[in-house]
């Protein structure tokens, strides 16, 4: 089911969070806002699940449109908030079956589901664990399995590896990619995180200060700045520089002199964002 957002407004106060943003996300496919903290990424999910209401601007799911109440749609979402906002004193299993009934699955459905939930997640010889002394890795797989009980067709992930170490933040990677290929689930994630954007998305939205300032397949993002990028700091800062090849960067170190030292790597989409705004991505 394709997503399309035409003119999303939002304001907190005097703060425009969302400033008419416009954007569609094709059925199958993962795609990434990627921003730092405080862009709007967040509102925007929450807008588009439900769980805040727009000042502005409509959302098609397909060719419904949808509104913050409207409970057809929302049963076709999964959402995997930030926080593990999982019940520490219940098990790994009492946590789903909990879900289960929320989501409102008939009786003799919930065992079976469940039980598939927690092979998928790799949790099945942890479901008699109680949820707080399991691992920051199985607590999110937790989570986003508990948003999966109820077959969603779009999975909205916000910021699904904040706070894990890179190792297991690798395992979750291949986690979401297993749950758009194997379940065919349109996955839509949040991130600051380059690397986690490259990997995973499909297409990338850039999103600064409530706007959207660029969008593309990540490689084809990449590929309008050069391949590979010489970074040379000299005066006390550091300046790039964008080359097709990786010769053509090694020939214009050879000419550069008072250099304090220099650098020739692949293209990022850190690159991309840096080049249209001045300043790298924060978290």
């Amino acid at each position: 089911m394709q997503i399309r957002v035409d003119n999303l407004k939002k304001c907190f106060g005097s703060v425009e969070a969302l400033k008419g943003l416009s954007f569609t996300i094709k059925e199958g496919t993962i795609t990434a806002l990627l921003g730092p903290n405080g862009a709007g990424k967040t509102t925007t999910i929450n807008i588009l699940t439900g769980l805040l209401k727009a000042d502005d601007g409509d959302i098609f799911y397909g060719n419904l449109k949808f509104n913050y109440n409207n409970k057809d749609i929302k049963k076709l979402l999964g959402v995997v908030p930030q926080q593990n906002n999982i019940d520490r004193d219940l098990t790994v299993y009492e946590n789903l079956l909990v879900h289960s009934i929320l989501f409102g699955l008939k009786k003799f459905e919930r065992d079976k589901k469940i039980n598939e939930i927690l092979e998928f997640t790799g949790l099945f010889n942890q479901k008699n664990k109680k949820a707080g002394k399991l691992s920051g890795g199985m607590k999110r797989r937790l989570v986003i399995g508990r948003a999966l009980l109820h077959n969603p067709k779009i999975l909205f992930l916000d910021e699904p590896t904040v706070g894990l170490d890179p190792a297991t933040r690798r395992h979750i990677w291949d986690f979401v990619k297993n749950i758009n290929k194997t379940m065919g689930c349109t996955v839509v994630l949040t991130t600051h995180y380059i690397e986690e954007a490259e990997l995973l998305s499909d297409y990338v939205y850039f999103i600064d200060k409530g706007k959207i300032i660029k969008q593309g397949e990540p490689e084809n993002l990449k590929n309008q700045l050069g391949k590979y990028v010489l970074e040379i700091f000299k005066d006390g800062k550091t300046v790039e520089e964008y080359f097709d090849t990786k010769s053509k960067a090694i020939e214009k170190l050879k000419f550069m002199e008072a250099i304090s030292s220099a650098k020739i790597r692949e293209v990022n989409l850190e690159d991309v964002y840096l080049k249209l705004t001045g300043k790298r991505i924060e978290v």
